[in-house]
């Protein structure tokens, strides 16, 4: 499954109220295709972008990306259960609006988004993947944010766990994310130490992961550094452990032979980077730190 790991990923939903943001993550919707992000700026149609897109997806005006909306503050259920929201949405409206196309977002599991975009289910996804060299091996990835890996733990850290150190301790993590081989080498480690491996509970959803460490069934977990922040801000149960660390791009992902589309699509985010709409999206959902300037198609990644 290496080739589909993801860079971490929180649905929040840690508290009632916030759990209730994720409770139908893996269920079937999409989001309000408005082409613009609210709050932002109209965007405006670059007509030599607009040019490069597939006759296919130029017929139908519409690009539909798909995602695993259980990730805010990427990609999540607002409150009535089948609105996707999240700055990857808004981001992604955009990009389309800029394409003179509609955009729209259709939830399924993290590890089908790719191989729905190889046999056509979807024209793109846009669901916090980490660039990396497998995926650029089946797909055209156009970077767009930068983010790491960050842990969670109890306020307190009432069970002190080191990051450097987790021997013999329950870690929560979400399945087919870069944090599994993250962990698990962590865990190897201490076996070749003669200490205790580490407890890897893996779950479906970043929110179940989530909510083991605030319900004390696990003693930490980890994901990636926007999740943790928002799962932090919405459950002031966690705390950040340590620093941000292996920073890496997202990517939005298009078939790989769609050349001349991937490079329309990073026009159009270098386009909305230009006109401010991308830093007010960002700025909109909290995770500006993660802004890039010049977004690139199959950047140089390590393994």
């Amino acid at each position: 499954m290496s080739s589909f790991f993801r860079s971490g990923r929180v649905a929040v939903a840690v508290l009632a109220g916030a759990l209730a943001l994720s409770a139908c993550g893996g269920d079937s919707g999409s989001g309000d295709s408005s082409a613009s992000p609210s709050g932002a700026p109209s965007v405006t149609v670059d007509d030599a972008l607009a040019a490069q897109v597939p006759d296919a997806i130029k017929s139908t005006g519409k690009l539909t990306f798909g995602t695993d909306a259980s990730y805010a503050p990427s990609e999540f259920f607002a409150d009535d259960g089948s609105t996707i929201v999240g700055f990857d949405v808004d981001l992604g409206k955009a990009i389309a609006a800029k394409l003179g196309l509609e955009g729209s977002f259709e939830n399924a599991s993290f590890d089908s988004l790719i191989v729905g975009v190889q046999n056509g289910k979807w024209s793109a996804s846009m669901s916090s993947f980490t660039i990396n060299p497998d995926r650029l091996k089946q797909v055209n990835m156009i970077s767009y944010f930068d983010a790491g890996t960050a842990w969670a733990v109890a306020s307190g850290n009432p069970n002190g766990v080191e990051i450097d150190n987790a021997c013999g301790k329950t870690v929560a993590v979400q399945k087919a994310t870069v944090q599994v081989p993250d962990i698990q080498d962590r865990s190897k480690t201490c076996e070749d130490e003669g200490q205790a491996p580490i407890d890897i509970q893996q779950y479906g959803l970043q929110s179940e992961a989530t909510t083991a460490v605030v319900s004390g069934k696990a003693d930490a977990m980890l994901a990636d550094s926007p999740v943790v922040a928002y799962a932090i801000q919405q459950a002031p149960q966690l705390e950040q452990l340590g620093d941000i660390y292996g920073t890496a791009p997202y990517g939005i992902v298009v078939p790989k032979e769609e050349t001349d589309f991937a490079t329309a699509v990073q026009g159009a985010v270098q386009s909305l980077i230009d006109d401010g709409t991308y830093m007010q999206i960002l700025d909109e959902w909290g995770v500006g730190n993660g802004a890039i300037t010049t977004p690139e198609v199959n950047p140089a990644v390590e393994g």
